[in-house]
């Protein structure tokens, strides 16, 4: 079953909008997951030379300025950061390895949802009513937004289960459908450095992603080996830096719809979750084709 939608906004003046028009859209899909939700955003982009990493603790009374001095003392370098319910989004002008190793070593606990200059995953269990409303979607601003509701039919419920997933710089990935090969991939994979934190197929296809542009792929040309080497059903949405893609499989049985103005492009599981956009009614609508990539991304 499951639940995709995203929102990529073409004019920087909207930005400021861009919660506020993706939280009907993410809850329009609880039908299709109510049993957790998360999402995937791009603004508040650190400088060059800056990491911004997304961390997230099991527990809401998680003592994050603890750790927070702690690492500094032991980075040595400028940090900020701010807490949002269980999650903290840390920004510290360092590589990101360092900031990796010394969180392994101060709070081995403390999942590493995402990593990049851009990128922010906020992701729980619970009714994406719940999740939306846990970390203040309605209030955030960013440039585009992936997001995901899930329903474990071959799986526990669990954080760590729910999507997105992030295996690269800025980049992640939400999936509809079900990896056959998955396990073979996952162990050719980990051969050339990838790694991985769950045994999620969805977390596969996003670290196959972050494996080819690696070895110098352009999203497009990442996008198009995968319809030969992921072997299965799927509609994928995919996040980077700069942009938002969506593709789906040569057989296309798990549904999608794109809308596209001026001002905006929208894509989800089902109409009724690009309802509550400005415009729709004057947008293009139309399903995506089978084995084909549609990709929009600023210059």
């Amino acid at each position: 079953m499951c639940g995709i939608v995203g929102l990529y906004l073409k004019k920087p003046e909207l930005e400021s909008q861009l919660g506020k028009l993706f939280e009907p859209m993410l809850e329009a899909m609880t039908d299709r997951g109510p049993d957790s939700a998360g999402f995937a955003i791009y603004g508040d982009e650190v400088a060059d030379g800056w990491v911004k990493l997304t961390l997230q603790a099991g527990d809401v009374g998680y003592d994050w300025k603890k750790l927070m001095g702690e690492l500094e003392g032991r980075l040595g370098c400028s940090l900020d950061w701010f807490q949002n319910a269980s999650a903290a989004v840390l920004k510290a002008h360092s590589a990101e390895e360092p900031v990796r190793a010394a969180l392994a070593e101060l709070a081995p606990d403390v999942r590493i949802m995402s990593a990049g200059q851009s990128i922010e995953i906020l992701k729980g269990m619970g009714l994406p009513r719940e999740i939306s409303e846990r970390f203040g979607l309605a209030g955030m601003k960013g440039s585009h937004i992936i997001g995901h509701t899930r329903m474990a039919t071959e799986s526990a419920v669990t954080m760590e289960g729910s999507h997105p997933f992030s295996t690269g710089a800025d980049l992640c990935l939400v999936h509809n459908g079900s990896l056959s090969n998955h396990f073979r991939l996952r162990q050719e994979l980990k051969r050339e450095g990838i790694t991985f934190e769950t045994d999620n197929d969805t977390e596969v296809a996003a670290g196959y992603l972050t494996w080819r542009l690696r070895q110098g792929d352009s999203l497009k040309e990442a996008l198009d080996k995968s319809l030969e080497d992921l072997d299965g059903f799927f509609t994928f949405a995919i996040g980077t830096r700069n942009g938002f893609a969506v593709i789906r499989d040569p057989i296309a049985c798990k549904p999608a719809i794109l809308a596209e103005t001026d001002d905006y492009v929208a894509m989800a599981s089902e109409y009724q979750a690009l309802a509550s956009l400005p415009g729709i009614d004057k947008a293009k609508v139309w399903e995506p084709e089978p084995a084909t990539m549609y990709i929009w991304e600023r210059a």
